[in-house]
């Protein structure tokens, strides 16, 4: 799974998902992309599964580019424990996605390929995505 080296600080808040994404929302590298229509966090488990989704559907004939990364920690209390006693320890690690994200770039394939393979990663999703390409987009 994605998960940092080395990060600033261990726990973090929670924080607000609110406006669009205007970083990392254009297509850079590929030819066909499936970008996020609401916002929402993004497991490593997540991003693992819609990746291994892409490779397996492509044949791995084509270059996947990942443009999201879990660096922000969730933390969890133990269950049937009591209110209080301070924040929970880090859980898992999540990417921060607001609408407009690009998450997957993909080239070197067809576009009915392409856009079957970004259509099953994206029911992998928490969240709401479209599929995008370069010339055009949607």
């Amino acid at each position: 799974m994605l998960s940092p080296k080395k990060v600033k600080h261990r726990k973090v808040f929670k924080g607000r998902s609110k406006g669009m994404a205007y970083r990392g929302s254009s297509i850079s590298f590929g030819d066909y992309a499936i970008k996020a229509t609401c916002c929402g966090f993004m497991t490593a488990q997540q991003i693992e599964a819609a990746r291994i989704t892409i490779n397996r559907t492509m044949k791995r004939g084509g270059r996947v580019w990942i443009r999201v990364f879990p660096d922000k920690p969730l933390t969890k209390k133990p269950a049937e424990t009591r209110m209080g006693k301070g924040k929970g320890s880090p859980e898992s690690w999540v990417a921060v996605v607001k609408p407009g994200m690009i998450l997957y770039e993909i080239a070197g394939v067809t576009e009915e390929l392409a856009v079957k393979a970004l259509n099953l990663a994206g029911n992998k999703l928490p969240f709401s995505t479209k599929v995008v390409t370069k010339r055009n987009t949607l």
